[in-house]
């Protein structure tokens, strides 16, 4: 008899991956059938990551790449967007600094890996999608996509940019079968920098199992009732 080919998983890349969501959601998208690719500017992660996809029944990749570098995104990513089917862009650059001290560079940076950086990986993944007439791409949000605090300046308005480019696009790709959400993450989460940064109570925090189960909630939905922009925070959360 025989033997039945094994039918390649579906790709879901994350980009900013690391410990805290970026885990959460690699293992969880694992679990939900697909294999996973990481990116991020270091390889720090890539040993827990591949355990957790492991586990899920799944197959980690990881790559090592500055996403403000246009030709870099275009070299890694290109050669896989034939089996992307779902994109999460959670990379963001924090930056909490008094504007008269906040340098070009410094403001600049913060942009260009939350936006400009969502834009190239965007452009290069989004064209196979739409041609398919399906996928899933994802941006995360802050509560700066809405409210511009005192010292986030740079976050602020990049975060606000990031949210003008999901609107964008869900309009441009949704009705070529693309659904394109943003999420507002307001809240801390617990994950590692967190708790070093800021020192919040578990409490008060968003669960980083909660927020990807959240994710992948947004990724399985019918296309008749697409969220484009959903929020969370934890309950103790004033907004």
């Amino acid at each position: 008899m025989a033997q039945l080919e094994a039918v390649p998983r579906p790709l879901a890349v994350i980009t900013g991956v690391g410990e805290g969501v970026g885990a959460s959601l690699a293992g969880m998208l694992a679990r939900a059938g697909y294999d996973l690719v990481g990116i991020a500017r270091s390889e720090r992660v890539k040993a827990e990551l591949s355990a957790r996809v492991a586990a899920g029944g799944g197959a980690y990749r990881h790559l090592a790449c500055d996403l403000t570098d246009a030709p870099a995104v275009t070299a890694r990513l290109a050669p896989l967007a034939a089996g992307v089917a779902v994109v999460v862009h959670n990379a963001h650059h924090l930056l909490i600094k008094p504007f008269e001290e906040t340098s070009a560079e410094e403001f600049e940076r913060v942009w260009r890996v939350a936006c400009f950086g969502a834009m190239l990986v965007a452009q290069t993944l989004l064209p196979a999608m739409a041609a398919r007439g399906s996928g899933t791409m994802i941006f995360t949000g802050a509560t700066a996509s809405r409210r511009g605090g005192a010292k986030f300046s740079a976050f602020a308005s990049a975060k606000f940019a990031l949210r003008g480019l999901a609107q964008a696009l869900a309009r441009e790709y949704g009705p070529r079968g693309v659904h394109v959400a943003h999420v507002v993450i307001d809240g801390l989460i617990w994950e590692p920098q967190t708790r070093q940064r800021f020192s919040p109570s578990q409490a008060g925090c968003l669960a980083p199992d909660a927020i990807a189960a959240a994710y992948l909630g947004i990724i399985e939905q019918p296309v008749s009732a697409w969220t484009h922009e959903l929020d969370l925070r934890p309950f103790s959360e004033r907004f």
